[in-house]
């Protein structure tokens, strides 16, 4: 199974493209961020999610999305961007018929470090020694991306998974 991991963001959208198969390392096929100018009108920066993310499908031809939920936020502008971006993702999402799955901050954090509350750095460690890598990912936007993609594989191994049809 090919995730394609998603931690959403208009500044900065993280993402992991990671094969997960049985018996098997699991292999990291791409990783990284989208980045837009801080000062690009909201619609642009959209349009270079949408195009980016579209390519990076294109590319890696993942099976499944897995996306952190957009749980909680202090800054009520910054929620709005974040989940506009999370509609441009789910949008490409269903333009290559990818099934999304959809999990919160701490179902993530929990499911990686067995702690809820875990850190950055806690999940960083977590996600190195998962993807057996040498070094830890940054920026931590790659990072979180990575984190649910191994959440959406090890709820599966476990049958704990749904698709979600994302109706609010």
């Amino acid at each position: 199974m090919r995730v394609i991991g998603i931690d959403p963001g208009t500044g900065i959208l993280g993402f992991g493209v990671v094969d997960f198969q049985a018996h098997k390392n699991p292999q990291v096929i791409d990783v990284g961020v989208v980045a837009t100018p801080a000062h690009t009108k909201l619609k642009e920066r959209l349009l270079d999610i949408y195009n980016s993310l579209n390519e990076i499908i294109e590319t890696t031809h993942p099976d499944v999305m897995s996306i952190e939920k957009l749980f909680f936020a202090r800054n009520i502008t910054t929620a709005i961007s974040v989940a506009e971006a999370r509609g441009v993702v789910i949008l490409v999402a269903a333009l290559h018929n990818l099934p999304v799955f959809e999990y919160t901050p701490l179902q993530i954090k929990q499911t990686l470090t067995g702690y809820g509350r875990a850190d950055k750095k806690q999940v960083q460690q977590m996600v190195k020694l998962h993807l057996n890598m040498q070094e830890v990912v940054k920026p931590d936007d790659a990072a979180d991306a990575l984190a649910a993609a191994i959440t959406h594989s090890l709820m599966t191994r476990a049958g704990l998974t749904q698709e979600k049809d994302l109706q609010l």
